[in-house]
């Protein structure tokens, strides 16, 4: 009932929501926000169509979701586009309803090398691993705040040209929404057709499965599983309690 209803944990597999979500961050996802559908519910129990008490996400909620086509694996991306919105990307920049979407550069992001962060390169990408004064490595990646209608503002990374970064217009149609992932360039999201473990097309509100919440755990990858001290360094103590 508490994971159907109330609020359920979700672990990040992959990149596409850098800088915000790293690769071994631990959620809280909370179930009421958007209502109820059978994909909120555990196992899907109750195998009905539409959404109870739904209601409509707000642009820049980062939300967890069944991927289309099929609906059986959990995703997580930022609401870009609401049903009527149109969404393309014009030279790398994000362009809604005809506006360019403010974007300003900040400062760098640093994430430390370790197995979940290993900073492999994209090619030709603006990335590059760098020894720090105590000796580790961290990997370096350009960083950009963009700003939605509205002032939600939220940190995206641009590593390199690439084939999406000039895309069509997308008109989102009735009942769906335009995702996208903060890590532009490593992101399969609405820009791209929907497909077994690649893009996702427009994604129904049905498919929506709740709203992150907060970090309750994030850990780098280099815990042994007989040497407990280990798991105390790999620990991303930090990151614990960042909430969206």
């Amino acid at each position: 009932m508490l994971r159907s209803f109330v609020i359920a944990t979700f672990v990040i597999p992959s990149e596409s929501m850098l800088p915000r979500l790293l690769v071994g961050d631990y959620l809280f996802v909370a179930k009421w926000p958007y209502g109820y559908s059978r994909y909120s519910l555990v196992h899907g129990v109750l195998p009905f169509h539409g959404r109870i008490f739904g209601r409509l996400p707000e642009r820049g909620d980062v939300v967890v979701f069944k991927a289309p086509p099929a609906a059986r694996e959990d995703y997580i991306k930022r609401v870009i586009g609401l049903p009527g919105d149109s969404v393309r990307m014009a030279g790398g920049r994000l362009v809604l309803n005809g506006e360019r979407v403010p974007r300003l550069r900040v400062a760098d992001l640093l994430v430390p090398v370790s197995p979940n962060s290993p900073c492999d390169p994209l090619p030709g990408a603006a990335m590059e691993a760098e020894r720090q004064p105590d000796g580790s490595l961290a990997c370096r990646y350009p960083r950009y705040r963009e700003t939605l209608p509205g002032s939600r503002s939220y940190d995206v990374l641009d590593l390199a040209d690439v084939a999406v970064d000039d895309t069509r217009e997308f008109v989102v149609p009735p009942g769906h929404l335009f995702l996208m992932g903060d890590n532009r360039d490593r992101s399969a999201d609405s820009r791209f057709p929907a497909e077994e473990s690649g893009g996702i097309g427009f994604v129904p509100v049905e498919n929506l499965v709740g709203r992150a919440s907060v970090t309750i755990f994030s850990t780098d990858g280099s815990a042994r599983l007989l040497d407990p001290m280990s798991w105390l360094r790999a620990t991303r103590w930090d990151r614990i309690g960042e909430r969206f």
